[in-house]
């Protein structure tokens, strides 16, 4: 239902925070696929943040890895 509301009102871009970490692996990878099929068919960019590499490989178009430091 939160996606259904956000792309409502046809936003520009849509960023999605780890939107899978509280799913199991089954739901997740259902819900996964879903929802790529939503963003391609509303032709909505989105930024998704995750710590799942499968998840930005199964999803994005173009990917962007961002490294830190120990500042120790």
């Amino acid at each position: 239902m939160a996606l259904a509301r956000a792309i409502a009102p046809h936003p520009a871009v849509l960023l999605l925070d780890e939107p899978f970490s509280n799913l199991d692996a089954n739901l997740q990878l259902k819900i996964r696929e879903e929802l790529k099929i939503i963003l391609k068919q509303c032709d909505i960019t989105s930024i998704f943040v995750t710590h799942d590499q499968a998840d930005a490989k199964a999803l994005a178009d173009r990917i962007v890895y961002l490294e830190i430091e120990n500042a120790t």
